[in-house]
């Protein structure tokens, strides 16, 4: 409770914090701002964080939105990527308001070496299985995030403009919006949204989708199954339960527990094969080191089929020896992962996810303007007016029936889009591995940097 206690104090203050950069030769930088007064929400909750990666006299700003369960973090290795690509850029990566309630203080003690793999995973996960454990992570309930059902896309979308608009600095600097799966999809509603009046694609001069964005939905959702799933909020509560173990901040604390143990001791027995709460679909028959877990967790080839918003191409166990290590042999190297959600503070995994963001961004955009819009209070107003380039990196999971890249014709059908890039690599790049490539390997940077440079900079 003192841990949470101290986080909540952190976050009300409205200032910037150093951050150790992910990358030595980019300078990197952690700010909280307030957020949107969002109706219901307790005032210390309406603050938003973004890390910024680059030069401090960038004339380019490339936001970026993580995706489902994600934090900012989960940029950590291609911000720097990009902003040694293009020239006067910088990168800032949104960590939305919710990861406020997390308390990973342990956590970036493992990373500064100052406890132990074994010690975060007794108190974040161990007291579940033995509740003698102390001291001892306590979660949130859900009848004290009540709130939190209402943190739909309302809320994202009024807490991503003080971010765009505070890097526009009044319009001394150009704002290109990205995303990566749902944030690829709140990238591509930003610019349709209706601020008060003010379409949201005047503050941009471009969109990055990465393996989310504009999709084209199979049919649209009613206004029955809309009160359904608002319904459902009430009984299940206000989260994503990942795991289906109805606890839904396990998935975060068993990713970067994994990740921590696999920065901080490699080589060493895994220390969450033999724990009794981690899935049997995550258990390797042979005994692991802690990155081959890690590496066997999140690869393409071992890691459940169900799970594909957590694939990568990395690698695969080696193939002799009393304790298997991990060979990395494809384009993520597993030390990649390990670092990025080892991430300090700003994490790149959101332990606390709202349910209402993905009933939203599914209903924004495939009933534009209808009585589900109204029900919702989702202000895609402008959809015909969106007149910015936009470009599209399809990877596996939004690569499905080809999604992402008929989405995007969509969307330019619709809209006055003056030109669309797509990039089609969805048999080769799962889905985290545009973030998280080898440089000089990540054909998401390769591409992607010629087209930010041609955006014209000077607001």
């Amino acid at each position: 409770m003192k841990a949470r206690m101290l986080a909540l104090a952190a976050l009300v203050t409205t200032a910037a914090f150093a951050a150790p950069a992910a990358d030595a030769a980019v300078a990197t930088r952690d700010v909280t701002i307030k957020g949107w007064s969002a109706p219901g929400s307790p005032a210390k909750y309406n603050r938003v964080s973004y890390r910024r990666y680059g030069p401090a006299d960038a004339n380019k700003v490339l936001v970026l939105v993580p995706g489902t369960l994600a934090g900012a973090g989960t940029f950590d290795i291609v911000a720097p990527q990009l902003v040694r690509k293009v020239p006067g850029l910088q990168v800032w990566a949104q960590d939305r308001r919710e990861n406020a309630l997390e308390d990973t203080a342990l956590l970036a003690k493992v990373r500064a070496g100052q406890a132990t793999p074994k010690q975060a995973l007794d108190y974040y996960l161990g007291w579940v299985a033995d509740p003698s454990i102390q001291p001892r992570y306590r979660p949130w309930t859900n009848a004290e995030t009540a709130f939190a059902k209402r943190w739909g896309l309302r809320v994202a979308m009024e807490d991503l403009r003080r971010i765009v608009l505070r890097a526009r600095d009044g319009g001394k600097r150009t704002v290109i919006l990205g995303g990566h799966s749902l944030g690829g999809a709140e990238a591509a509603i930003y610019p349709t949204w209706d601020f008060n009046g003010r379409p949201g694609y005047r503050d941009i001069a471009g969109v990055v989708a990465i393996d989310g964005g504009w999709t084209v939905a199979d049919q649209r959702v009613t206004p029955a199954q809309a009160r359904s799933q608002l319904a459902e909020l009430d009984t299940k509560g206000p989260w994503t339960d990942l795991l289906g173990l109805g606890l839904p901040w396990t998935a975060g604390a068993f990713g970067e527990i994994a990740a921590a143990a696999a920065l901080r001791a490699p080589t060493e027995p895994s220390i969450l094969q033999a724990f009794p709460l981690l899935p049997p679909s995550f258990k390797a028959p042979e005994p692991l080191t802690n990155r081959a877990a890690l590496g066997f967790a999140f690869d393409v080839k071992t890691s459940p089929q169900a799970l594909a918003l957590i694939h990568i191409h990395s690698g695969a166990i080696a193939p002799q020896g009393p304790l298997r290590d991990w060979v990395d042999d494809g384009i993520t190297p597993i030390g990649n992962l390990a670092q990025a959600f080892t991430s300090p503070r700003l994490t790149a995994q959101a332990w606390y996810f709202p349910s209402r963001l993905s009933i939203d961004a599914r209903a924004a955009r495939s009933n534009p303007g209808t009585a589900v819009s109204k029900l919702l209070d989702l202000r895609v107003r402008h959809v015909a007016g969106v007149d910015v380039p936009y470009y599209a990196f399809q990877a596996e999971l939004a690569g499905r029936g080809n999604a992402l890249a008929r989405g995007a014709k969509d969307f330019q059908r619709r809209s006055r889009i003056p030109s669309v890039t797509v990039v089609n690599r969805r048999t080769t790049y799962a889905h985290l591995d545009p973030l998280l490539a080898a440089e000089g390997r990540n054909d998401f940077v390769a591409t992607v940097a010629p087209w930010l440079r041609k955006i014209r900079a000077g607001g």
